[in-house]
C-alpha cells in the first residue's frame, strides 16, 4: 500500500505541477496557478500520516516505509527548484519569458553553484535522516528498524558523495578556456 501511494504522490506531484502551470501561463491565472502549486506538500503530508498509520497498526519497518521518508524528504529538499526551474523554462517557451539562466560553467561561481546544489541535497538527506530516526522511535525497541537505518546510511552517503563533488569544484576549480590565445595562436606563416 505504502509503494503504491508513494507512486500517487508523484503521479499527483507532477499532474498538480502541470495544473499550476497551465492555470498561470495558458489561461492566464498566475495566483489560483500558484495556489495549486502551494498544495504540493498536502501530498507529504497525506504520505506520512499513512506511513504512521501503518507503522502504528503494527506493520513491519521495512524498505517502502524508508522509501516514503526518503520521498517526503526529496520533495521537501528539492521540490521548490524543481518547480522553479520547470516554471522558467515553461514561462520562457510559452510565455514569452526570459530564457532560464543557466549555471555558471567556470571558477568559483561554478563552485558556489555546485555548494547551493549540494546544500539542497543535504536539506533533502537531512529531512529524511529525520523522519527516518522518528519512524525508528515510533517503532521502538520491540520492532526491526534494520531497514530504516540502512536507509539512514544511504542518505549519509548522499550527504558525503555531494560534499565531494561541492568540495572538488572548490579545491579544483575548472578554468575558463582561453579563447584570445586561440584566435591569436597557430602555426606562423611561412
Amino acid at each position: 500500500m505504502i509503494v503504491t501511494l508513494i507512486v500517487l504522490c508523484e503521479i499527483g506531484f507532477w499532474v498538480l505541477l502541470a495544473a499550476g502551470l497551465a492555470l498561470r501561463y495558458a489561461a492566464k491565472m498566475p495566483r489560483l496557478g500558484a495556489t495549486v502549486l502551494l498544495c504540493e506538500p498536502l501530498l507529504e503530508v497525506v504520505l506520512l500520516v499513512v506511513t504512521a498509520i501503518d507503522l502504528k497498526n503494527g506493520a513491519e519497518p521495512d524498505w517502502k516505509h524508508g522509501l516514503a521518508a526518503v520521498y517526503i524528504g526529496f520533495t521537501l529538499g528539492l521540490g521548490h527548484s524543481t518547480i522553479k526551474w520547470i516554471d522558467a523554462r515553461v514561462a520562457h517557451r510559452f510565455a514569452g519569458g526570459p530564457p532560464p539562466v543557466r549555471p555558471p560553467r567556470y571558477g568559483m561561481a561554478r563552485a558556489a553553484h555546485e555548494w547551493r546544489v549540494a546544500g539542497r541535497w543535504t536539506v533533502a538527506s537531512v529531512t529524511a535522516l529525520a523522519l527516518l530516526q522518528a519512524a525508528v522511535w515510533y517503532v521502538g525497541g520491540d520492532g526491526d528498524t534494520a531497514s530504516l537505518r540502512a536507509w539512514q546510511e544511504k542518505m549519509l552517503f548522499l550527504i558525503g558523495i555531494n560534499l565531494v563533488i561541492a568540495g572538488s569544484y572548490t579545491l579544483f576549480p575548472k578554468r575558463e578556456p582561453d579563447r584570445g590565445a586561440k584566435r591569436l595562436g597557430g602555426p606562423p606563416a611561412g
